[in-house]
């Protein structure tokens, strides 16, 4: 019987797990499946593009997918049971289990709402391509003079505050920050954060904590009432409560704790990928949700599933940050050196090279996304045989 390896979600690190495993694991003794809920793979990191009238080309996963012989299973994940080590789905062929005996969890993020009155209700967001196509229909409908207000000062909502007024220049386009703007940027990279803002007419709230948000405003914690027309909640993410249900062991985040592998501490047959992997950096703090995490995590998985699966050592893959590149619109960008703390360095690069560099970054993810085969083994690795694998088990 072939080794059953199911990988639940295609975003960044499922997708690119799910190539790399079959560009590397021979199938002759391997099952290679992904279930994932939307038939396209969707580029997170340009759903703010996408929201604010943007055209984006998707890629159809059944077409990435395409001579790999990996397979596509269209449905939503709603449970998974690590003893029997089964995954419920539901999809437009109804219901079912899907057995597995490796798991790759890969489900993402969503956003969160901290439980602030009228975010659920009122609030859009660029999470996910469906609430950002939400948010363009809204968005396409709002005349000049209207009122935009982002919330959170984080990456996502610096993009989405600069894509939208650099397109929507008719607009009055406003960003609340819980502290200062780019506080954990450079000195020189803070000047030019704020130099963009200013050229895009963009206003900041800072030490703005916003506590509701109604149809027409969204209301401070010291009781300033700040106008918008559309309020884009960008404050942080939340993984999805199916691994904590599960009997998976998770942190305070939900998200499933797992060792240096990306293997779960509490279910060894179950390994973690991306936003929902609770993983240490090299620093010894655990890796913050970002592309850039799931870059990491899924190299790392892929390694130590095929390592342990062919009898070979499980390899140690970098865990550490270089920096962080954010988008000022489509001509603008920074691109942020960091120390091993995570600390900015002095040196930065902006304007359009670092523009040119992030579309490069972007153009890179979806190419490798979308060409799974590439650099494909003559001679892919066949599976080890059990003891051998028990072998390499107890070594690691």
């Amino acid at each position: 019987m072939k080794h059953r390896i199911v990988v639940l979600g295609a975003g960044y690190a499922g997708a690119f797990a799910a190539g790399n495993l079959a560009r590397r694991l021979s199938s002759a003794d391997t099952e290679i499946t992904v279930v994932n809920a939307v038939p396209d793979f969707v580029e997170r990191m340009r759903l703010h593009q996408l929201a604010i009238g943007q055209d984006l080309a998707f890629r159809k996963l059944a077409d990435v997918f395409a001579g790999t012989g990996v397979r596509l299973r269209l449905a939503r994940v709603t449970g998974v049971d690590p003893e029997r080590r089964t995954v419920a789905v539901t999809g437009e062929d109804g219901d079912g289990e899907l057995a597995y005996d490796t798991l790759l969890y890969a489900l993402g993020s969503s956003v969160a709402h901290h439980g602030v009155p009228g975010v659920a209700e009122y609030a859009y967001d660029v999470s996910g391509r469906s609430s950002a196509l939400r948010l363009r229909e809204r968005m396409a409908g709002l005349g000049e003079g209207g009122t935009v207000l982002v919330v959170g000062e984080g990456l996502t909502g610096i993009e989405t505050a600069t894509e939208f007024a650099e397109s929507r220049p008719d607009l009055s386009v406003a960003l609340a920050a819980r502290g200062e703007l780019g506080a954990w940027l450079s000195p020189k990279a803070r000047r030019h954060l704020r130099r963009a803002f200013d050229r895009l007419g963009i206003t900041v709230h800072e030490h703005t904590v916003i506590e509701a948000v109604e149809p027409a405003r969204a209301v401070a914690a010291d009781g300033t009432s700040v106008p918008a027309d559309v309020t884009v909640w960008s404050a942080g993410f939340a993984v999805h409560p199916i691994a904590a249900a599960s009997g998976l062991e998770v942190a305070g985040t939900g998200q499933i704790v797992v060792d240096r592998t990306m293997r779960s501490v509490s279910h060894p047959d179950v390994y973690a990928a991306g936003d929902c992997a609770y993983a240490i950096g090299a620093n010894g703090r655990p890796l913050p949700m970002s592309c850039a995490s799931a870059g990491l995590t899924n190299m790392q998985a892929t390694a130590a599933i095929i390592a342990r699966l062919t009898g070979g050592e499980v390899p140690a893959t970098g865990l550490k940050y270089y920096g962080n590149h954010i988008s000022l619109g489509r001509r603008d960008a920074i691109f942020q050196m960091v120390d091993g703390d995570v600390r900015s360095k002095s040196w930065y690069l902006g304007g359009r090279t670092a523009a040119r560099l992030k579309s490069g970054v972007l153009k890179g993810a979806g190419w490798s996304i979308a060409h799974p085969t590439f650099g494909m083994p003559k001679r892919k690795r066949r599976l080890a045989t059990a003891t051998d694998r028990a072998a390499v088990r107890v070594a690691a």
